[in-house]
């Protein structure tokens, strides 16, 4: 980002004084302020998708353990069952305790279900935060793009004094910057053909 505000800053200096150059300096100045906004906002993004998508692994391992567990709780409360069925060797003493086994295991059933749950509902949660932020992230890095185009175009009009490479390189800069600005308010503009592109 600052070798392409580089650049064009020193094809602005090349290009010399006047109106025009004047012009572009000041428009490379802004847009190369408001790109490294948008960075800094971006990286902040960045970890906070990161740190979403962590959340979501951790709690699907969550509710993965809980299935299991909800599983193999289960299973004892079928074998439990089947030894209660068959009756070999029981006296009713044997009897209470293995049907307080079975209302144990049943207890755990019911309580891994609500866990699984749970759990589930935390990890998509995680995982809507972690895509409503890649919307966020895809408007920078687009923002981010378009500005660039536009900081070096901004140095090629300095030296050709083209004004319609100027007005090309205005409406990349303004494209950026609404980019830019729907990052941070949140406006829903995605910029989707040009997610695919970059990334």
């Amino acid at each position: 980002m600052s070798e392409i505000s580089d650049k064009a800053q020193e094809s602005v200096e090349q290009a010399g004084g006047g109106h025009f150059t004047n012009i572009i300096a000041m428009l490379v100045a802004l847009s190369a302020t408001f790109m490294a906004i948008c960075n800094v906002k971006d990286g902040n993004i960045v970890q906070g998708m990161m740190q979403a998508q962590a959340n979501a692994v951790d709690t699907w391992s969550m509710y993965q353990s809980k299935s299991t567990k909800q599983h193999l709780a289960e299973n004892m409360v079928d074998n439990l069952n089947l030894q209660r069925d068959l009756g070999v060797g029981l006296d009713a003493a044997r009897l209470v305790k293995l049907e307080g086994k079975i209302k144990e295991y049943e207890a755990k059933v019911v309580k891994y279900e609500k866990d699984k749950a749970e759990a589930e509902k935390q990890a998509r949660a995680f995982e809507k935060q972690y895509n409503d932020l890649n919307v966020h992230d895809d408007q920078f890095d687009a923002a981010e793009a378009l500005l660039s185009v536009a900081l070096a175009m901004y140095g090629i009009s300095a030296l050709t004094q083209k004004k319609w490479l100027l007005g090309v390189a205005v409406a990349f800069s303004v494209c950026g910057t609404i980019l830019g600005l729907a990052g941070f308010l949140g406006w829903t503009i995605h910029p989707d053909w040009l997610a695919k592109i970059l990334g």
